[in-house]
């Protein structure tokens, strides 16, 4: 375990969703090196449980449909029991479902709901009560940079995403008076598991990177794709004291790729 007591983190306890592998999980691995104390959710906890071994005495791993209201509740009472109550939240849980909206099963929108904005709204209920009654506490929300930029095929995905960010904005409106902040991070086209599955899909790396007229969207004028590394440190600040003033706000880490709409 790190014991360096300098950083602001050391003892935290943090629930992160979609811990198991992505932005989550790299989020995960900086803050047990600064010697947070993590809850990590996810339904796949492979990667976690091997993580495991190096931060017995850190990270807790639960394997959760963040979906289900009950599970999540019996989740996070397990982590704080183990840990103490929450001092940061990341909601990084989020599945990509591609296809024209007129193409789209009623079960695949509601599924891309289910995870992408019921979950955020299950974890923030949960969780910003208990930091409401120690009237402390920071929350950060993943979103997307499609939540503000229309994309073809993506319908779904930005839908769910759009609706975290404006979730996440109402509830930092609502926790301020209780000095609890809320933000939110957008990332553009980032190198995970769910962007690799697009490119196996027919796109690549220098598609995106390049653009499409033909599908209405530009290209990333920084010329590269970010790093789950790249979103996690975003995070980061808005988690640390560095940020002690800002809340309600939505930080776009895309490349310049939506021209910071």
């Amino acid at each position: 375990m790190n014991t360096n007591s300098l950083s602001e983190f050391f003892q935290q306890c943090v629930i992160i969703s979609g811990a198991g592998r992505g932005i989550g999980y790299t989020l995960a691995q900086k803050l047990l090196a600064q010697g947070a104390r993590i809850v990590a959710l996810d339904l796949d906890i492979a990667a976690l449980q091997a993580l495991q071994i190096r931060y017995p005495e850190q990270l807790h791993a639960a394997q959760v449909d963040v979906s289900d209201f009950n599970a999540v509740v019996l989740a996070v009472n397990e982590g704080m029991e183990k840990f103490g109550p929450a001092d940061k939240l990341v909601c990084a849980a989020g599945i990509l479902q591609m296809g024209n909206i007129t193409e789209l099963t009623p079960e695949q929108w509601a599924r891309t709901f289910a995870c992408n904005t019921n979950g955020v709204f299950n974890l923030c209920n949960i969780v910003a009560k208990q930091m409401q009654a120690r009237g402390q506490g920071a929350i950060v929300n993943i979103s997307s940079n499609a939540a503000s930029t229309p994309r073809m095929a993506m319908g779904a995905y930005a839908a769910s995403k759009a609706a975290v960010t404006q979730l996440s904005r109402c509830l930092g409106l609502e926790l301020a008076e209780s000095g609890i902040r809320v933000n939110i991070v957008s990332p553009g086209s980032t190198d995970t598991p769910m962007q690799q599955a697009m490119w196996k899909a027919g796109s690549s790396a220098q598609t995106v990177i390049k653009g499409s007229a033909e599908h209405h969207r530009l290209g990333i004028p920084l010329q590269k794709i970010a790093t789950p590394d790249e979103i996690a440190e975003a995070v980061l600040f808005l988690l640390s004291d560095r940020a002690s003033h800002i809340t309600l706000h939505d930080l776009r880490v895309d490349g310049g790729a939506t021209l910071d709409q």
